[in-house]
């Protein structure tokens, strides 16, 4: 999950050890080990670490609360990340189908390829036979598959006002919270992970006929909460 540059890190007296760096499709992405965390930095941006994972959890959690006990859902987590979104969401029965979407090959082979590190995190998520991982950019994903989903959980940048590319803005745009509200179902739940709260996109949101647009914090160790943005879609 992207995370505040305020995340808790490994002591100082430590030194990051690049256990992966490659040149992607859209960038550098790194993996490196600090202390005993496990970091993705991307185009020199500390995106996400193995700390903690409670918002993660959130994310996942607030959809599904969000949902009122529709049987099986289907979610769609946008951004493989860490893993601990798709393992929380694995772990719990209630989830039918979830599908990841990840654009970074080199992501993918960290939970999967060889020794595969962030493994220790996913591995019994990515054997659950409810789970696909899609390689794909999520915009472009949503533009062009036919599936649809009870839940969208994003979380690929540091929030609508933080992207990681510049291309990941046209998510939180209309077009792109357009291409989000097609594959929903009625009364489908869009989470949004967030480094910050953005009023901005929560007025987006209601913009694009969106309803039940509200913000849940997520306190962190220094600095100003993380948030998760939801928003329902019409019946």
């Amino acid at each position: 999950m992207p995370a505040p540059l305020s995340a808790p890190f490994a002591p100082e007296e430590t030194v990051p050890e690049v256990l992966d760096r490659r040149e992607g499709p859209y960038g550098e992405v790194v993996l490196r080990r600090h202390g005993g965390l496990l970091q993705i930095i991307a185009n020199g941006t500390f995106l996400m670490d193995t700390s903690d994972g409670r918002s993660e959890r959130l994310l996942v959690d607030a959809a599904r609360d969000a949902l009122g006990g529709r049987k099986a859902p289907r979610v769609l987590i946008g951004g493989l990340g860490v893993g601990f979104s798709l393992a929380h969401a694995a772990a719990d029965p209630g989830w039918g189908r979830i599908t990841v979407v990840e654009r970074e090959p080199a992501v993918i082979d960290w939970h999967t390829a060889g020794e595969a590190p962030l493994a220790a995190v996913s591995g019994a998520a990515l054997a659950d036979p409810r789970t696909e991982v899609v390689r794909a950019d999520l915009l472009e994903h949503l533009r062009t598959t036919t599936a649809t989903y009870d839940a969208l959980c994003l979380d690929i940048d540091n929030g609508p006002d933080w992207t990681v590319t510049e291309d990941n803005d046209g998510l939180y745009a209309p077009a792109g919270l357009a291409a989000c509200a097609a594959r929903l179902t009625g009364g489908g739940v869009l989470a949004v992970w967030s480094a910050q709260p953005s009023a901005v996109f929560e007025g987006t949101l209601r913009k694009c006929g969106f309803r039940a647009v509200r913000t849940e914090e997520i306190p962190v160790a220094r600095g100003v909460p993380d948030v998760v943005h939801l928003a329902v879609k019409a019946a």
